[in-house]
């Protein structure tokens, strides 16, 4: 959140405040308070000692930031007080009030009442938030208050390429803190350094035991619930390619095949009937389990696609995949339970096979996740009618872009919160992938995540356009309310993705031939590539049926870049200026933007190169012959001079990671690019 000007303060003062989520009532009231240059922050909720009077502390900060000045934090009701947070349990579950009233005297002017703990947390990050956009100087208001779903989780990818820095996960959680957000999920493949596991871990910067234990202490003052996240069933597709647990997939022959972003998000499931296979899925329990305080545990569970088709057909007697898979979830949740704890599993599985859902484990919760941006009730609906537990679950709609896609997210996010009320999902959770090497820089999720903010607490409130213009203003302090609507603008600027990249490079089998599964992947997403009847098309033959597939999108390259210089300018224009953080708030969109238009260039120039565009078609990128098109080579070096800058910002947020897989992949398409060199006419 950034710092205000005094003028944009008094502009701020005429309209009302900015709050997100919206709450359930605000009344302005007359006047403003002033409050003192000096003042005393007192805690009467007496907690524990472990907290500090850390909500105190948390408002003496906004404070710091807005006005340079440094108030007091006491406890108990002894000390004459400007701001008082206490407990009252006779307001509503999950509720607060919050006064701002002129007082003087022994009258306190700001009090905040909250029905327990988490309550008062979230009070003072609506207090927090008029502090930062009024610094000193308070509207008087009354608000009553309450979240339409209890629990409002995200959940992270830390395991898809990119592992963030310590310093950046606690600044996420601070971020989550701010708009009341109270779980957290920590997505986990492989990248946690496990006992005996380092051949699948190892070149991946993985989080470690001590990682965990300190993030969920930092989340826990923030009154945020780290939940463990780890996959033991589906999605190891890295532990199943090592030579100590390759034996446990369904397709061991699989092994040595090239490593594929496409393949791992398709062939990555354990065999349960192999012997050794639950004692994996157990130690992955163990090794996450007394790291943090949650009282649940995620087991993943989903998209377990090669179940029943490969080896764990010859032990599977008459059972067919559904049972196959409940017997396995339901000994995962079971040893869970016997732990101590509440499971929690990825719902995907049993609302495509619904007679899971009766054999499910008695209290476990359902990761009810449904990411179509037109998604209907009927999900919601199959499993609310099934007595299961659930959360709903949808999604950013960052992967597998640079560039993330803010108008899906809203209508997925916006959807699903009203049939999750309808349907009384237990919580609200919003969900960050990094499918394809997590190229998506993470501060791309910033909106959307907001969006669960508003939406998880109070549904349907507020329009979309109304939502952001206050992000606009309250996250990046952009007073003219713009910001999001150029970020939009800039997402709209797609004409041939990283997606696109990766379904190119891949369907080369590392032969010269076609990757079927690849192929089948593909098509799976829209495409309609066929091979020829005897099974013989080319590489270069399903490389351009690809490209066809693709040229509404390539053939608009040139309106796509149009939108994309619009918004680079537009972003620059609308950064606050005088904000400390305006190079790291612009930073990773101009850089995502620049790799944009070199991507869209590519796909010009591939598609005319292998003669899907006419070397002559206005569409064409005429190879160079145009000044202000850039030729094969010249436009190769900028794709790799823009991998410096991107590898660049990618180690400001992240680990070292899996860097070197998003290079590959550049240098690939670099290399393709420079091929075109001599076929130029």
């Amino acid at each position: 959140m950034t710092a205000r000007t005094h003028a944009d303060r008094q502009t701020q003062a005429a309209s009302g405040p900015v709050l997100i989520p919206e709450p359930q009532l605000l009344e302005m009231l007359p006047g403003m308070l002033r409050l003192p240059a000096r003042g005393t922050i007192a805690e009467l909720s007496n907690p524990s000692e472990d907290d500090a009077c850390f909500l105190g502390a948390q408002l003496s900060d906004s404070l710091t930031a807005a006005t340079g000045l440094r108030w007091n934090v006491s406890r108990g009701g002894r000390w004459q007080a400007q701001i008082c947070l206490s407990i009252d349990d006779s307001l509503p579950e999950h509720g607060y009030e919050l006064d701002v009233a002129q007082g003087s005297g022994a009258q306190t002017p700001v009090v905040l009442r909250a029905h327990d703990m988490a309550a008062l947390r979230d009070g003072v990050q609506t207090m927090r938030q008029l502090i930062s956009q009024y610094g000193s100087v308070i509207p008087c208001l009354h608000i009553e208050d309450a979240p339409a779903y209890a629990v409002r989780s995200y959940s992270l990818d830390v395991t898809r390429g990119r592992v963030p820095t310590m310093a950046w996960l606690k600044s996420w959680v601070d971020r989550l803190c701010l708009y009341k957000y109270n779980q957290l999920q920590l997505y986990v493949e492989h990248s946690m350094m496990v006992d005996s596991l380092s051949e699948s871990w190892r070149g991946t910067s993985p989080l470690t035991s001590a990682d965990f234990v300190e993030l969920d202490s930092y989340c826990s003052k923030r009154g945020i619930e780290l939940v463990p996240s780890i996959s033991t069933f589906g999605h190891h597709y890295m532990t199943l390619r090592t030579r100590g647990f390759r034996d446990l997939g369904e397709f061991p022959e699989q092994a040595e095949r090239p490593y594929s972003f496409i393949e791992r998000q398709e062939h990555h499931t354990i065999n349960v009937n192999h012997p050794d296979a639950f004692g994996l899925s157990r130690k992955l329990i163990d090794s996450y389990l007394d790291l943090v305080s949650s009282p649940h545990f995620n087991i993943g569970g989903d998209e377990t696609f090669d179940l029943g088709k490969g080896r764990s057909r010859d032990g599977a007697g008459e059972q067919d995949p559904a049972h196959m898979y409940a017997d396995y979830v339901q000994r995962l949740c079971q040893y869970v339970q016997s732990q101590g704890h509440e499971a929690m599993l990825w719902g995907d599985i049993a609302v495509e096979m619904p007679e899971i859902l009766s054999l499910l484990p008695q209290d476990v919760i359902v990761l009810n996740w449904l990411y179509a941006p037109d998604i209907t009730e009927d999900k919601v609906r199959l499993v609310a009618d099934s007595g299961v537990r659930q959360y709903v679950c949808a999604a950013v709609h960052c992967w597998n872009s640079l560039l993330p896609h803010l108008d899906r997210a809203w209508r997925n996010i916006s959807r699903l919160a009203r049939y999750g009320l309808t349907y009384h999902a237990e919580g609200f959770m919003v969900t960050d992938w990094g499918d394809y090497g997590h190229v998506n820089d993470p501060r791309m999720s910033i909106p959307a995540m907001i969006y669960g903010s508003q939406e998880s607490w109070k549904p349907g409130a507020i329009s979309v356009e109304d939502l952001d213009s206050r992000i606009s203003i309250l996250e990046y302090g952009d007073a003219s309310g713009r910001f999001v609507e150029d970020m939009k603008l800039a997402c709209s600027g797609v004409a041939f993705g990283w997606d696109d990249a990766i379904h190119l490079l891949e369907l080369d089998d590392g032969r010269g031939g076609v990757n079927r599964d690849v192929l089948q992947a593909v098509n799976a997403e829209g495409a309609t590539l066929r091979l020829d009847d005897e099974g013989t098309a080319s590489l270069s033959e399903v490389r351009r049926a690809y490209l066809l597939s693709r040229m509404d999108a390539i053939g608009g390259a040139d309106a796509a870049d149009r939108r994309l210089d619009e918004a680079r300018m537009a972003l620059v224009r609308d950064a606050p200026h005088s904000s400390p953080t305006r190079a790291m708030i612009i930073q990773p969109w101009l850089v995502a933007i620049e790799g944009q238009l070199l991507f869209n260039a590519c796909g010009r120039m591939l598609a005319t190169d292998g003669n899907v565009i006419g070397r002559h078609d206005p569409a064409a990128p005429a190879l160079g012959a145009d000044p202000g098109m850039p030729g094969a080579e010249e436009l190769a070096e900028g794709i790799e001079m823009w991998f410096e800058n991107y590898a660049a910002v990618w180690r400001g947020v992240s680990r070292e990671s899996e860097l070197r897989r998003i290079a590959d992949v550049v240098w690939a398409l670099a290399d393709w690019t420079r091929s075109a060199q001599g076929r130029e006419s």
